[in-house]
């Protein structure tokens, strides 16, 4: 296992990873609520936990990934008043509510595969666990710490924290500046304290989506779901908890509350945020319209874009700063990120048809291979090979790739930090296109430092970066037919044909590559 570091929100440290359980891990991720289409924001979110179970799994864990969909119970404003934001929604478009949830839940998962995300081990929802929400309300009723109230029941906080606990503890938020922000707010009449939130809440007869309970018709709190379902598939204490920033309070802070609460444990061993995204400086915002969706990005169509951006290219573009640092997006950079995703691709479909056999061979040394082989053939012997040519093992390029590999571990291994991962794997691609070129021949690195090579630079860049290259319109075989037309028609001098050929591979994004030892296509960077 690799010695990696987690930075820890509720100790505002790095830590070292230690499950509870190893080599099984529990993670659990707040998804979306499916009221509306998927996000920038969300995607980023989603990413950051992609690549960690990705990179937990290289390392050898086994991790039960749980990440559920919010479909009850989140209402506008994020508070306990006012409509639920699905209920709204389909009172607006005069649908089911349960439409308006599949229809959003498909996009998310139409979204995240486009970014190539792997799917969770378990998807569950709120609207499916309503048994195990009513029990928990049960059980923190019994223990004194929530309280009936006009049909509704709220969490009590100051009973919680008398019994020796700190709410507010995970968002660094003191109780009393709490109580003086909340103090004035409307619709706390049912409430003891300004500051207790519901775990279940009284329906008025127009609340669309509403259930039986033994307080009455309504539905769970919002915070509640997220306990009972992490807890049903992870246990009562499980090893990583994530989400966006902007979840830390109130949301994680009343799972806290809500898990030590029911089970008088720590719910969590390590909690896990990503930073938030801007647009040229300013926060994503709907109001400033600077806000854009994923389908807008790789339509192009939004008014701040200058072209489009394909999924891959926005991954890349997210991978290149750590998770937990502020990302803007521009043009520009996207641009370069195209660039870089680009170059990297390239190096994948080089690395994919790297050998150490007879290609690498010197001109000489093949020739005679060739000929023994005839002569072999003749007097009906055994064919037999001339040795290979004697390549001195280049030492310094050797302790390189395997330094250069070990940085890339290091790199994750600080608290995923993507940012300095991409840069060791531009590292190796450098050995990939001198290989390529014929500037280097892969038996001076050894064959098991150039296999070592391979081998990394595929699992770095698909298995934990998630990068892969996308399809071509044309297909791959259209492309080689024409490449094999320019060579006839290079031969035969016609250089209008070649020129249209390479025009057509410019108008898609691509460039024909004319080495003395082969012909080939990249992407263009």
């Amino acid at each position: 296992m690799q010695n990696l570091k987690i930075y820890n929100t509720l100790s505002r440290q790095k830590e070292e990873f230690k499950p509870i359980n190893a080599p099984y891990v529990g993670m659990y991720v707040c998804g979306p609520t499916v009221y509306n289409y998927v996000h920038l924001g969300n995607v980023r979110t989603f990413l950051t936990f992609d690549v960690l179970y990705r990179y937990l799994t290289e390392i050898g864990y086994k991790v039960r990934y749980v990440r559920n969909i919010t479909d009850v119970g989140h209402l506008v404003g994020d508070g306990d008043e006012g409509e639920d934001k699905i209920g709204k929604m389909a009172k607006l478009e005069k649908l089911e509510p349960m439409e308006i949830v599949q229809r959003y839940t498909n996009d998310f998962h139409k979204v995240l595969e486009q970014f190539n995300f792997l799917p969770p081990s378990i998807e569950p929802t709120a609207t499916g666990h309503l048994v195990e929400q009513i029990e928990a309300v049960k059980v923190l009723i019994d223990k004194g710490l929530a309280y009936e109230s006009n049909g509704s029941v709220y969490f009590d906080i100051s009973k919680y924290n008398a019994a020796g606990n700190d709410y507010g503890k995970l968002s660094g938020r003191i109780l009393e500046d709490l109580l003086n922000e909340t103090r004035e707010l409307d619709g706390q009449a049912e409430k003891r304290n300004p500051l207790d939130f519901a775990i279940w809440k009284n329906a008025s007869p127009e609340h669309i989506m509403q259930w039986k309970s033994p307080w009455g018709m309504g539905f769970p709190g919002w915070h509640l779901e997220c306990t009972c379902m992490s807890t049903k598939y992870l246990g009562k204490q499980f090893d990583i908890h994530g989400g966006g920033m902007d979840l830390k309070f109130p949301h994680h802070e009343c799972e806290i509350a809500q898990g030590v609460g029911i089970t008088g444990t720590e719910p969590v061993r390590y909690w896990m945020h990503s930073n938030m995204l801007t647009v040229n400086g300013q926060k994503m915002s709907k109001s400033l319209g600077n806000s854009f969706l994923p389908a807008e990005l790789f339509a192009g169509s939004h008014p701040l874009l200058d072209q489009a951006y394909s999924p891959m290219t926005v991954r890349f573009f997210m991978l290149q700063s750590q998770y937990r640092s502020t990302l803007d997006f521009s043009n520009d950079a996207l641009r370069a990120a195209q660039k870089g995703y680009r170059r990297l691709i390239n190096g994948l479909r080089i690395v994919k048809t790297l050998t150490i056999g007879i290609n690498d061979k010197p001109a000489d040394t093949v020739l005679s291979e060739l000929i023994n082989d005839a002569q072999s053939a003749v007097v009906d012997k055994p064919a037999t090979a001339t040795p290979a040519v004697e390549i001195a093992i280049d030492q310094k390029k050797k302790e390189d790739i395997e330094k250069t590999i070990q940085a890339f571990y290091e790199a994750m291994n600080d608290d995923l930090n993507t940012a300095v991962a991409i840069a060791q794997l531009f590292n190796l691609l450098k050995y990939v296109n001198m290989i390529y070129m014929n500037q280097l021949n892969p038996r001076a690195l050894g064959e098991d430092t150039f296999n070592l090579l391979k081998e990394k630079f595929v699992v770095f860049l698909e298995q934990i970066l998630g990068l892969k290259e996308e399809p071509i319109a044309q297909g791959d075989g259209i492309l080689s037919g024409l490449l094999s037309l320019y060579k006839e028609y290079k031969s035969s001098q016609r250089y209008d044909k070649v020129d249209e050929i390479r025009a057509y591979f410019k108008s898609n994004g691509m460039t024909i590559k004319d080495m003395k030892h082969r012909i080939d296509w990249a992407w263009e960077e």
